[in-house]
């Protein structure tokens, strides 16, 4: 007989590292409005937006646990395919645009060891606009079985920090969570020449999940 839905293993749901100089302020701002709405009307409004602004960075800042999936290289983003483009080295750009919605923990495409994390700063247009390769940005490099796979986050117009979770030298599993980038922003993946896209612009993506290559 098939399993209940209660008897299906529960995948935790975690907060995401470095969510907390947003989310603690905005925690406890709605704190104190709805502690103090019970004897101000003044109060009782202002706990209307600080609540909902809370659970909006609540939802925003999630970290689900995900079932990793098999394949060369996978989706290091949750979001939707924004390009894919060749480049003149042989390699092929893959660029994830990630909205407020998505989760914003990202995941290491491919397995390897991170031989370098480059913070570069810069401006901070819409991550959808095609002048956002000039945005803040830390430029991943792994060596791994396909040989350097090099990855970028990239900020967007409100994200302002990217968080690196793991410095150059770290050995990394597959779809292991590396980093985190705060509000709208965008992933670009380089696969490797002779590597093939397997998804289309326009595609939605899951970290850990989505596979990037084809066979």
């Amino acid at each position: 007989m098939p399993h209940s839905n209660s008897e299906e293993p529960r995948r935790k749901v975690r907060l995401a590292r470095g969510a907390s100089p947003w989310l603690l302020p905005t925690l406890a701002t709605a704190a104190v409005s709805l502690a103090r709405s019970r004897r101000s009307g003044k109060w009782a409004v202002a706990a209307v937006p600080t609540t909902a602004l809370a659970a909006g960075m609540l939802w925003f800042f999630r970290d689900p646990d995900r079932e990793i999936a098999d394949g060369r290289v996978i989706s290091p983003a949750d979001g939707v395919v924004q390009s894919i483009m060749p480049w003149k080295d042989g390699r092929t750009r893959v660029a994830i645009f990630m909205s407020p919605l998505n989760v914003h923990v990202n995941r290491a495409p491919l397995a390897g060891t991170v031989t370098s994390v480059e913070h570069i700063p810069g401006g901070f247009v819409p991550a959808f606009n095609k002048e956002s390769e000039n945005n803040e940005r830390v430029v991943w490099h792994l060596d791994t079985e396909l040989g350097d796979v090099e990855m970028i986050q990239i900020a967007g117009a409100v994200a302002r920090r990217i968080v690196p979770y793991v410095p150059a030298g770290t050995k990394v599993e597959q779809g292991d969570r590396i980093g985190l980038i705060r509000f709208g922003s965008r992933v670009d993946v380089y696969l490797p020449e002779g590597v093939e896209a397997g998804v289309e612009v326009g595609q939605a993506t899951v970290a850990g999940v989505t596979r990037l290559d084809r066979d």
